[in-house]
């Protein structure tokens, strides 16, 4: 017997409808629907139009209404810390504003004149970063949040749409730095130190919450039957670590993509100060775990990249880049990807350039150098946080799992195995999409556990492994890369 799915996933640069088929234990994919996503610009502000985005999603619930297949239950996941504001008549107060907007350098401000750093962390566990929805909020305009009953963060949004339920899932949660994971409840310090409502925020649900049917509006419009909706993991990181095919305990994660999550699972929150200190963070996971990780910039420069070389008539694609990147001679330079200056858009090869003079450097003076230099120094700040992992959680790491759509670019992945000297395992590429749908599949009783959803994607998915290389050469670049990082 085979049982249908339907996993909404949304991502900074582009969203997707999933159809997932779940049979005698393996998970197909098929994509139903895709559609282009991104920060629109009004009056120098970045915001999203979530309106614009959910009509793509029911687009894709007609696609897959055409389907004609018995969908056992729905759920949508997103990035994390931007939330929806919504007033009395359920209306979107606009503008939904996007984590990179400048905005947020006035709410650090206005955070940090209210409540100390060392307290934030203490009652969060969360690494710094401009971009959290502590922020965000504190940036907001006394007016939005007087008119606003109720806040839900994006992913759980869409499940609002979808059910008329509104929830926010505890995965996602987690990022707004909002969120205690000791007590699993908002942290009434902070919300009472920035001045903000407790009642506005939507509660907080467990992954795996059953939050009742599809409107019966929406489903009549879009051709489906009231099928369920699910909080499973609405965070795209905790739906991919969901997913991750590992077992036994020596093993780290990578999330590839946008943005590098590289960490581990935990039972509880690591919440030091040697930890604060680190700027590591404590993020819920399925079940309540912890995913005690690190969150860098990722394939965001090389995305910036190829965006600026295209606008001045370039237009590389990924292959064509990858060639060029492998041809390039090793180690001509170096950057530090979590530099603040690589976080915001435009100009990247321009940066990137800035840095590389900063540092007495030669400067890479074509794209094929110029991404080595990025997916290198990539690689060995991969290295740096394994080994800020290992001491604090007293844990060697013996191998390193790589997911989502990062683990389909061999030469960083055998640059990653090559900077850290141990196996690294890439795919599932998919794994947010599996990750969404496993967990709807744990609610709903059709798998009985994590580990047996971990044994799904593993009987389901190509994965590749990558051993060391050029031992001697690598620890050479590791040893001039942490002197650049002082």
């Amino acid at each position: 017997m085979t049982t249908y799915y339907l996993a909404c996933d949304l991502g900074a640069t582009s969203g997707r409808l999933m159809l997932g088929s779940l049979s005698n234990g393996k998970l197909a994919l098929e994509e139903l629907h895709r559609f282009g996503n991104g920060p629109i610009k009004v009056g120098g502000a970045l915001h999203w139009d979530m309106n614009a985005l959910f009509n793509e999603l029911k687009t894709g619930l007609k696609k897959a209404a055409a389907r004609k297949l018995p969908f056992a239950s729905i759920s949508t996941d997103s990035w994390g810390v931007d939330y929806i504001l919504f007033d009395s008549q359920d209306q979107i107060i606009e503008p939904t504003f996007c984590y990179r907007d400048s905005r947020t350098e006035q709410g650090v401000k206005n955070a940090k004149a209210r409540v100390s750093w060392e307290t934030i962390y203490a009652e969060t566990g969360i690494q710094f970063m401009p971009l959290n929805s502590i922020y965000q909020l504190a940036a907001e305009s006394s007016e939005r949040l007087a008119r606003a009953k109720k806040l839900v963060l994006v992913g759980d949004a869409f499940n609002y749409f979808l059910s008329s339920v509104a929830r926010n899932e505890e995965s996602l949660a987690s990022t707004t730095q909002l969120y205690n994971p000791r007590t699993k409840t908002w942290s009434d310090k902070l919300l009472t130190a920035l001045g903000l409502r407790e009642e506005m925020f939507a509660p907080i649900v467990p992954s795996g919450t059953r939050l009742g049917p599809m409107c019966k509006g929406l489903a009549a419009e879009v051709g489906l039957p009231q099928i369920e909706v699910i909080a499973a993991c609405s965070h795209d990181t905790g739906a991919a670590v969901a997913a991750v095919p590992a077992s036994g305990q020596n093993w780290a994660y990578l999330s590839s993509g946008t943005w590098s999550l590289i960490g581990v699972e935990l039972p509880g929150p690591v919440i030091t100060d040697q930890s604060r200190e680190l700027s590591f963070t404590n993020e819920v996971g399925f079940g309540g775990t912890i995913r005690f990780l690190k969150n860098i910039v990722g394939m965001w420069i090389v995305e910036e990249c190829r965006r600026e070389w295209a606008q001045q008539g370039q237009n590389y694609d990924y292959k064509t880049l990858d060639q060029m990147t492998a041809d390039a001679p090793p180690f001509g330079a170096l950057i530090n990807p979590n530099d603040l200056r690589f976080w915001s858009p435009d100009d990247m090869p321009d940066k990137i350039a800035a840095f590389c003079k900063e540092t007495g450097q030669p400067v890479p003076a074509a794209p094929g150098p110029m991404l080595r230099c990025v997916y290198e120094s990539l690689a060995l700040l991969y290295r740096v946080m394994a080994k800020r992992l290992e001491q604090l959680v007293s844990r060697k790491i013996e191998q390193l799992h790589i997911v989502g759509g990062g683990s389909k670019n061999d030469l960083l992945n055998q640059f990653t195995a090559n900077a850290l000297q141990i196996p690294v395992l890439a795919g599932p590429k998919e794994a947010t999409a599996i990750g969404n749908i496993v967990v709807q599949a744990i609610a709903l009783g059709h798998l009985k556990s994590l580990e047996e959803a971990r044994q799904v994607v593993r009987n389901s998915s190509e994965i590749a492994t990558f051993h060391p290389q050029d031992t001697a050469e690598w620890q050479k670049a590791f040893q001039r890369f942490e002197k650049m990082l002082k």
